[in-house]
């Protein structure tokens, strides 16, 4: 009797990303590189209860009618009415867990057709490194959707816990000299 050992692939899952939360009236358009696996599951940017984004944005605008509780479709509509879109880098990927650094044949998202959809669009903020490595592929698409020179890109540290080299104090500090006029 022969025995053998089950094969076990060494492939990461397939990922699809979640789609661009824009309006008409983006100014700045956030982006990360890729929703972490808790975003994934619930299908909300920046879902994990430690990530600073959601944090941050409330400390911007703390006039702004956020919701009390975690209602994600009311954050969303506050964040939209502050002029403030989010995307990612990245359309789809392999990746185990949520870390940036695990992520692997990754597919960008279509800029060009997001930013005609963004006709007040000033800036782009990058957050954290893996986005900001796209600068110049985002800078591209600019350019093809005839927007070069009026959109400025910008580099701010990442909201994710993984980046605990950042107090919440400076990292807000960050954030409020690209996204507040």
């Amino acid at each position: 009797m022969s025995s053998s050992a089950p094969t076990v692939s060494s492939a990461s899952p397939r990922l699809q990303g979640l789609p661009p939360l824009v309006g008409p009236g983006t100014r700045v358009l956030v982006l990360g590189s890729f929703p972490s696996v808790k975003s994934l599951q619930l299908q909300q940017y920046y879902a994990h209860p430690q990530n600073h984004f959601w944090r941050i944005v409330q400390a911007l605008w703390p006039d702004a009618p956020w919701p009390a509780d975690r209602d994600y479709a009311r954050r969303c509509q506050c964040l939209l009415a502050q002029g403030v879109g989010v995307w990612d880098v990245y359309a789809e990927c392999e990746r185990e867990g949520s870390l940036d650094s695990a992520i692997r044949h990754a597919q960008l998202n279509d800029f060009p057709a997001l930013l005609q959809r963004c006709p007040h669009l000033s800036a782009i903020a990058h957050n954290g490194g893996e986005s900001f490595r796209h600068a110049k592929v985002v800078e591209k698409s600019l350019a093809q959707a005839g927007l070069a020179g009026r959109v400025s890109l910008h580099r701010l540290p990442s909201t994710s816990p993984a980046n605990a080299s950042w107090t919440f104090e400076q990292k807000l500090t960050a954030w409020r000299a690209v996204l507040t006029p």
